[in-house]
């Protein structure tokens, strides 16, 4: 269970975050939505202890997150970024399995997780031995998952982790995190801008604006029973024109 009471987060005279309250349930995939600048990575940074809130509280599993416990939870929290963050001059075996290094894990674990995790995200033995120049961007992005997953961690917090990549290759990766999310069980915090990904991805959906949550639950929640115009504004933003519907 992920905890969040009553957050600010300002960066000079900016309101990142204006109290901002929300529950993550066991187990589900919660998506944080909005426009840039909303405050939505800004929540993620603060859940992983990366950046501090001014006000509030956040805690992983009644495990308050503040300077001193960041330590003791890096081992219960993947963290995935755009283009997954990858070291260039190491193999993708090595990228992979960096995180079961640091931790001292043996060389035989580690391979074997990293084996492990390469069937789970598709990879073979010769994408293994590549750098991550050699990859192509969902590649990477699927390197960055396979990492953030090593140590088995119950947390998973992804920021815009599919945003750089082509609408293609971004709808091919959403229905693999589907399956990846379905199969490894963990509390996913996904952060993104995109209402299909969203959709397609949230057990829940959080909906921010300025810093402040406008509305959370479900699509159909926020579909049907919009809190306020923006609600419906920022859904049909996305939506293909109505000329183009019968094609979708």
């Amino acid at each position: 269970m992920i905890t969040v009471r009553r957050v600010s987060k300002r960066y000079g005279g900016v309101v990142a975050l204006d109290d901002v309250s929300l529950e993550v349930a066991n187990g589900t995939t919660h998506v944080l939505l909005g426009p840039s600048g909303s405050g939505k990575s800004t929540l993620l940074r603060v859940i992983l202890g990366l950046a501090v809130a001014d006000t509030g509280e956040v805690a992983i599993d009644d495990v308050p997150v503040t300077p001193a416990s960041r330590r003791d939870l890096v081992g219960r929290v993947g963290y995935v970024v755009q283009e997954g963050g990858l070291f260039p001059h190491l193999r993708v075996q090595e990228n992979i399995g960096l995180p079961a290094e640091t931790a001292g894990w043996s060389g035989p674990r580690t391979a074997e997780r990293v084996r492990e995790l390469a069937g789970l995200v598709g990879f073979d033995d010769g994408l293994l031995r590549r750098y991550p120049a050699e990859l192509s961007g969902g590649q990477r992005q699927r390197v960055g998952l396979a990492r953030a997953l090593v140590l088995d961690p119950p947390v998973l917090l992804l920021d815009e982790p599919l945003g750089a990549l082509d609408p293609i290759v971004r709808a091919d990766l959403q229905s693999e995190l589907r399956r990846i999310f379905t199969t490894v069980g963990k509390t996913v915090v996904l952060v993104t801008h995109d209402v299909r990904e969203a959709a397609l991805l949230g057990s829940t959906i959080t909906l921010l604006r300025a810093g402040r949550i406008v509305q959370q639950g479900s699509l159909d929640d926020l579909a049907r029973r919009p809190a306020e115009p923006f609600v419906t504004d920022f859904l049909r933003a996305q939506a293909p024109p109505p000329h183009l519907k019968a094609y979708f």
